[in-house]
């Protein structure tokens, strides 16, 4: 057996966690991969991993292989990713991640467009609210706002995230504008549940930050749910402008506290951090960049 063409499954076992993960990574059966690792051993006469029921762990003989083998595999991507800077067309199958909420307002009407103009591109598209691991889950790109806690990946800037606190016009005549911030403590407030501070929303105006505790009846982890329950007229909730925008432009929603601002994060393409970067990958983050309209996205127009 090849040893160099075992290198790729054995990093993918070790990264992936596992004999079926790295399985759904590669694109093969789990029976390919275990026999492939089992066949590798054979030609090192040594064990790699230790393998339970329950997980698996390098030997000291896995742990030396696994330095060598991790250049091997980046070198032998950074070769391929070499490669495909010479090609004429963008091509190849390319794997993203994006937030439920973002990914059906805004990927899904984007891509059909993308795969017109480039269509030797095949995408794989997966909406999910969870932080995935690129490497183990096997994306080329990821959809996230705010900070990145994995410092081996990069950024590339799509479009800011802005916030603003709304209501409907049939709750604001059933229950009063608020007329100050300390006033939504009179109102029921509804929370979107993944955010850091789903009781405490902070306020900024001239430099300054005002921080007020909230409660409502209702939280929920998704934005669109949330603005269904806005547009039911049951309570003020703080909404990202990429879904509350087309609402806010028809009057269905009306903006509390303009002169306030909302702290505001960044919508970033995320991707592991490569030497060469592929020909679909560069065309894709172009593409969005160009589609969204940078520093103003078409939503907050």
């Amino acid at each position: 057996m090849n040893q160099f063409g075992a290198i790729p499954v054995f990093v993918a076992v070790v990264e992936c966690g596992g004999f079926s993960p790295a399985a759904r990574f590669l694109g093969i059966s789990k029976s390919a991969v275990s026999k492939r690792i089992t066949q590798l051993e054979e030609q090192l006469g040594v064990k790699l991993l230790h393998r339970t029921t329950r997980k698996l762990s390098l030997t000291e003989a896995g742990e030396h292989y696994l330095e060598h083998a991790l250049k091997a595999n980046n070198a032998a991507r950074d070769a391929e990713d070499a490669v495909a800077q010479l090609q004429g067309e963008p091509q190849g199958r390319l794997r993203i991640n994006s937030p439920m909420s973002f990914g059906r307002l805004h990927m899904a009407p984007m891509i059909p467009e993308f795969l017109k103009r480039y269509p030797k591109i095949s995408i794989d598209l997966v909406m999910d609210d969870k932080v995935v691991d690129l490497v183990s889950s096997g994306f080329d790109i990821a959809i996230r706002s705010g900070e990145l806690a994995d410092s081996t990946l990069i950024a590339r800037r799509l479009a800011p995230l802005n916030s603003v606190l709304c209501a409907s016009p049939d709750y604001l005549e059933q229950h009063g504008h608020p007329e100050s911030l300390d006033d939504l403590l009179q109102h029921n407030c509804l929370s979107f549940s993944y955010s850091d501070d789903v009781k405490e929303w902070t306020f900024i105006k001239a430099g300054s930050r005002h921080q007020v505790l909230v409660s409502g009846n209702y939280q929920v982890n998704n934005s669109e749910a949330l603005r269904d329950a806005v547009l039911q007229g049951l309570g003020i909730a703080r909404l990202p402008t990429f879904v509350a925008g087309p609402d806010i432009k028809a009057g269905r929603i009306i903006p509390l506290f303009s002169d306030y601002q909302m702290p505001a994060q960044v919508i970033n393409a995320v991707l592991i951090e490569r030497q060469y970067m592929p020909a679909k990958v560069r065309a894709f983050l172009d593409f969005s960049i160009d589609y969204f309209g940078g520093d103003i996205p078409y939503w907050d127009r």
